[in-house]
C-alpha cells in the first residue's frame, strides 16, 4: 500500500505491507522503494515491511537544503517515530546502507538486526588519475564561474559535467550538491558503535563498493558477519535473489 507522510515539511512516500515485527528497507542512490520490490513482496509474508522513497528519490520531496548522511538518517528516525515504531530490523543497500550505519550508531535503541547490502561508507581507494580528474574539474568550474572559459551558459556548463563528471554526477541534476556531500562522508569511525547484530551481504563482482569494503565493515562492526555471493555485482540482492532471501530470512527468523 502506498502512503505519504510529512516530516519537517518534506513529503515522504512509502510502501507498507504485512504484519508482525517491522522491517525497514532503504534503497540505494538513484533508486526508490520499487528497487526492493522482490524483497518487499517476499518478506511481507513474515514482517510488517516498510519501503521508503528517501527524500529526493521516487515520489518523495527533494531535501530543502544540502543534506548529508546524518540529515537523511535523522529524517528516517523521525519517520519511524511518526509511524509509532519503537524498534525495527533494517535492510540497507548501498547509500541506504550508509544511512543505516548512521542510524544504528546514533539511535541503537531503534535498530534491531541490520543487513547491509553492498553498503557504502568505507573510504574508497582511488588511483592518482581519479584525483587529477576531480581537481581539474573543480578548477574548471571555478574558471567557468569567473567567466574565464567564455560566456557562461547552461550548454557550456553541461559540457564540463559531461567531460569530467561521473555518470552518477551527471545524472544527479538538482541533487548534485547533496551527492557530493554524501559521497565524501566516510563512516568508519561510526562502525564500532553499532550494537546491532549485522549481516553483510556482498556481490563478489561489485566494482562500486568492492568486497574489500565489506571486509572492512566486518572488522570494525563488533557483531558482524560477511557473506559474499558468487556471480553477483552491486545489486547482489537482485542478482542472487533466491540466495539473498534465504540467508536474510534465516538471519532475522532463525528458520530457512
Amino acid at each position: 500500500m502506498r502512503a505519504y507522510m510529512e516530516i519537517d515539511g518534506v513529503r515522504i512516500a512509502y510502501d507498507t505491507d504485512g504484519q508482525g515485527q517491522p522491517l525497514l528497507l532503504l534503497h540505494g542512490w538513484g533508486g526508490s522503494a520499487k528497487s526492493f520490490l522482490p524483497v518487499y513482496q517476499t518478506f511481507s509474508q513474515w514482517f510488517r515491511v516498510i519501503a521508503v522513497d528517501l527524500p529526493g528519490f521516487g515520489e518523495s520531496d527533494q531535501p530543502p537544503a544540502v543534506w548529508g548522511v546524518g540529515e537523511y538518517a535523522e529524517c528516517v528516525y523521525k519517520f519511524l517515530k511518526a509511524l509509532g515504531i519503537e524498534r525495527t530490523h533494517v535492510i540497507g543497500h548501498s547509500f541506504g546502507g550508509k544511512v543505516t550505519i548512521w542510524l544504528a550508531a546514533h539511535h541503537p535503541e531503534m535498530v534491531d538486526k541490520i543487513t547491509l547490502v553492498n553498503a557504502a561508507g568505507v573510504k574508497p581507494k582511488r588511483p592518482l588519475q581519479y584525483y587529477v580528474k576531480v581537481y581539474t574539474f573543480k578548477a574548471c568550474k571555478r574558471m567557468y564561474r569567473w567567466g574565464l572559459l567564455g560566456p557562461r551558459s547552461d550548454e557550456r556548463l553541461q559540457r564540463l559535467y559531461a567531460r569530467f563528471g561521473s555518470k552518477d554526477y551527471q545524472d544527479a541534476g538538482p541533487m548534485r550538491n547533496i551527492m557530493v556531500r554524501v559521497v565524501n562522508q566516510h563512516l568508519e569511525s561510526l562502525m564500532p558503535r553499532i550494537q546491532s547484530p549485522t549481516l553483510l551481504i556482498w556481490g563478489e563482482n561489485d566494482t562500486a563498493t568492492p568486497v574489500r569494503d565489506g571486509k572492512v565493515m566486518e572488522r570494525l562492526i563488533p557483531d558482524a558477519g560477511l557473506v559474499v555471493l558468487k556471480d553477483a555485482g552491486h545489486f547482489s540482492y537482485l542478482d542472487q535473489l533466491g540466495s539473498f532471501n534465504k540467508i536474510v530470512k534465516h538471519f532475522y527468523t532463525g528458520s530457512s
